[in-house]
């Protein structure tokens, strides 16, 4: 199989593939991390059912342990994901929409955005994201983010993969994640499927490019949009990366 990256078709898996995302992602491989966003989210609001926004909800898998103790609003750009989100988290009010321009005119106690910030390329992107994050919460209200790999974190190359079946289909995915060049804030996923239904195999190719960042470029720009930032240690992967919730607390 020979691969032109350039001709690649992105993001297939948040589309034509989106019916595959709950084997791709089990709700239940988020416990773990969830318990360090709720943990957060507490040591920010302290007790009681708050209502949070969460800005690229996926299929709402890490939300999916955070809905017993918060109310929540969920936004995200696939209507699929959403799909497979109000599945799983039937409770919560959904709202398609884009999280760098969306506007509710409503404020929140705490917005969260998990793995979707790193569809983030460009520090304008973050800067757009981080203003609606701040246009959703007043003074005091709490922003926490988390992009899969900063610039200081991620090796340069990374493969995985997976297989999970039922009685009808099999899958199996690659994941081939490397920095093409180390000097743009961007960085590559090629994923391979392997599709076997009703006896027949057929392989895709799903390209995704995220944003790959400093950290010290998270934080300043955070703290331009308003925010006092801290690090938290978030050790969730199964690698040994450094990891880090930012959380965020408006000052105006």
């Amino acid at each position: 199989m020979s691969l032109q990256i350039d001709k690649l078709k992105r993001n297939r898996m948040y589309d034509e593939f989106a019916h595959l995302w709950p084997w791709i992602s089990a709700p239940e491989g988020y416990a773990e991390e969830a318990r360090f966003w709720r943990d957060a989210l507490r040591e920010e609001l302290g007790p009681g059912r708050h209502h949070i926004l969460e800005l690229g909800v996926g299929g709402g898998n890490n939300l999916s342990h955070l809905t017993k103790d918060f109310q929540a609003t969920a936004v995200d750009l696939s209507e699929k994901m959403l799909a497979h989100s109000k599945k799983l988290n039937p409770g919560v009010e959904y709202i398609v929409g884009d999280m760098r321009t969306i506007r509710l005119d409503r404020k929140f106690k705490a917005v969260i955005i998990h793995d979707a910030i790193s569809y983030m390329l460009t520090e304008d992107d973050l800067r757009a994201t981080f203003a609606t994050a701040a246009a959703h919460l007043e003074p005091g209200g709490v922003f926490i983010t988390a992009p899969d790999w900063f610039k200081e974190t991620f090796p340069g190359l990374r493969v995985s993969h997976k297989t999970r079946a039922n009685a009808q289909t099999e899958l199996t995915y690659f994941e081939y994640a490397y920095d093409s060049d180390p000097n743009d804030s961007v960085m590559e996923t090629i994923l391979i499927y392997f599709i076997r239904e009703r006896g027949q195999l057929r392989v895709e190719e799903d390209l995704h490019v995220t944003g790959l960042f400093p950290i010290q470029t998270w934080v300043n720009l955070m703290t331009e949009a308003g925010f006092v930032v801290e690090k938290k240690e978030y050790p969730v992967h199964d690698d040994p990366r450094q990891a880090y919730l930012l959380a965020g607390v408006k000052t105006r």
